[in-house]
């Protein structure tokens, strides 16, 4: 499922004057039937829900008094989440005649024409409170107390993201509430502006609207709003077409290195923030360890642990890096074997992480592991590799969207395609180019698709940890014989760069050994490429050459 839980207004909407028709009940009940939870928000106080609706039990949560009190029926406990009413406001209504007036543990309500006495009021005594409107109801609360406020807390409570929450609602005082889940509807009385604002219009009013979309989400589910509304943007398209991936959809993202797959990943990561979809990435080569908006479990030598990353996702409602380094490889295997089932409950019972993003796959996925057919289903999935031979076959039988970047784009589509034993997809008559990535939905179009690589806001510096810190291993360091010493990493490849002479240093510039260990060991082609040009300029002064070097790798990685 991708829509975990219906949140629904009392009055106007499942209530039409007052009562709940016995139909509605019998809806709601198939809500909670198919596993979703059912939260009721309501304007009302409690002791009013209780004498007029005898099946609160029907909700995993309430929330009264607009946003204030939270009632679990099951239990039956109440907690105020929101400042007490103000007695001095309620005498100072009282006393100008203001009537009916109606308190709970923290609302104040009264009915219009009184809107100018509570106005004049609060300001006369100087408090700090909010107004707010439900038709002809008029609601005073303490600041940032609403209907959202309420839903959130309810929704923390159960441990449930809002975006796979579908509400629905008539009133002004349902904007805030609806504005927050992944999917809005309107019964059909209700006001133009909830409408306006909505993602389903419905066609029947009150009750009979909510079985309306009560049949439709059981029917439907993710497939209730559009792909733009629930999925991720992958990137413009040149030809202006716009390219989404779907929830719970399989991304292969596949590229020789230096194409920008990490590159566009914190792109992606960046879009998933704007629109608060979380994410997990399992990150074995610690390439995304100063990603923004996220927080970061394991380190050079501390390895992380399953329960860290639950925590954080869960609990702290933190996008997670799961960083690998400091463990060798059967240890990232296990590690992924151990966290998926993890991630995989989670997210069927929250709704988090929105996307796991497994990068360098060939690591946590290798071609010889055993998992089964459709292991990835119901997760959203982003899978980063260098190429389909080194990834397991149960993972590619699963992919639902293929991206590919660098000078073989469109060999390595034709590749997949070969390999899955699928006809060739139509490509552009556009060349791709180096700024340019590849996309095949698979299930979709036979057509493939150019995207324009979009750069990330924030500077991404390839492999920070293992490159930079870290430690290559003895036999794949970079000896530096004039010096007796070998560096393991790029900082102590930068302090043997500065102190050897200019006769070592012509003879590894000569030998083309800077440029090789960078391709072959440090598996950067964009350094290697740059590198390699100055090792084959003979009139470049040996003491400028050592200085462009530095720049080019300081260029690219955090150092």
């Amino acid at each position: 499922m991708h829509f975990l839980a219906l949140a629904v207004d009392y009055d106007g909407t499942i209530a039409e004057n007052g009562s709940v028709p016995p139909q509605v009940c019998a809806s709601l009940s198939q809500v909670k039937k198919s596993g979703r939870k059912l939260l009721l928000i309501s304007g009302r106080e409690l002791q009013a829900l209780k004498h007029h609706f005898p099946h609160l039990d029907l909700f995993d949560r309430v929330v009264a008094e607009n946003g204030a009190l939270l009632y679990d029926p099951s239990t039956d406990t109440e907690e105020l989440i929101a400042d007490p009413a103000s007695t001095e406001l309620v005498g100072h209504l009282r006393a100008k005649g203001v009537s009916p007036l109606s308190i709970g543990q923290s609302v104040i309500a009264t009915w219009q024409p009184f809107e100018n006495e509570v106005i004049s009021s609060i300001r006369e005594l100087g408090l700090e409170l909010q107004i707010t409107f439900n038709k002809d109801a008029i609601m005073i609360l303490p600041p940032g107390v609403n209907k959202a406020s309420g839903l959130v807390a309810a929704l923390r409570d159960l441990g449930i993201c809002e975006l796979n929450v579908v509400g629905v609602g008539d009133a002004e005082n349902d904007h805030s509430f609806l504005s927050i889940c992944g999917c809005a509807a309107a019964v059909s009385n209700a006001i133009a502006s909830i409408k306006s604002s909505a993602d389903l219009r419905l066609t029947l009013d009150h009750g009979q609207g909510v079985c309306e979309l009560v049949e439709m989400l059981l029917e439907k589910d993710a497939a209730l709003v559009g792909v733009e509304r629930i999925g991720v943007q992958l990137g413009p398209s040149t030809d202006g077409h716009p390219l989404w991936l779907p929830p719970e959809s399989v991304m292969l993202v596949v590229g020789n290195s230096g194409a920008g797959k990490s590159s566009y990943v914190t792109w992606l990561t960046e879009r998933m923030v704007q629109v608060h979809q979380g994410f997990c990435i399992i990150d074995p080569e610690g390439d995304y360890l100063t990603l923004e908006d996220a927080v970061t479990i394991g380190g050079l030598t501390a390895p992380p642990t399953t329960e860290d990353a639950v925590h954080y996702l869960l609990q702290a409602q933190l996008n997670v890096v799961v960083n690998a380094l400091a463990l060798d490889l059967s240890a990232r295997v296990q590690l992924f074997g151990e966290l998926l089932p993890f991630l995989q409950h989670l997210r069927s019972t929250s709704g988090r992480p929105y996307w796991l993003i497994v990068d360098e796959a060939h690591y946590m996925l290798p071609h010889c592991s055993s998992w089964p057919p459709g292991f990835l289903k119901d997760i959203g999935a982003i899978i980063v590799a260098l190429d389909f031979d080194q990834v397991c076959p149960a993972l590619l039988e699963g992919v639902d969207v293929l991206v590919t970047l660098g000078s073989t784009a469109r060999e390595l589509v034709e590749q997949f395609a070969e390999r899955m034993q699928r006809p060739f997809p139509r490509f552009p008559e556009r060349t791709p180019g180096l700024e340019h990535a590849c996309l095949w939905s698979l299930h979709d179009d036979d057509e493939v698709y150019l995207i324009d690589q979009m750069q990330p806001h924030q500077k991404h510096h390839r492999h920070s940890g293992k490159y930079v810190a870290g430690n290559v291993g003895a036999w794949r360091s970079f000896h530096f014989p004039a010096l007796g010493r070998s560096a393991a990493n790029l900082t102590e490849f930068l302090s043997c760069l500065t102190q050897i002479e200019e006769p070592a240093l012509r003879e590894h510039l000569d030998a083309g050994d800077f440029s090789n260990w960078f391709r072959k060991v440090i598996r950067d082609d964009v350094l290697a490429n740059k590198t390699r040009l100055i090792e084959m300029d003979k009139s470049i002064v040996l003491k400028k050459a050592m200085e462009q070097i530095r720049r080019i790798v300081q260029s690219r990685y955090h150092l």
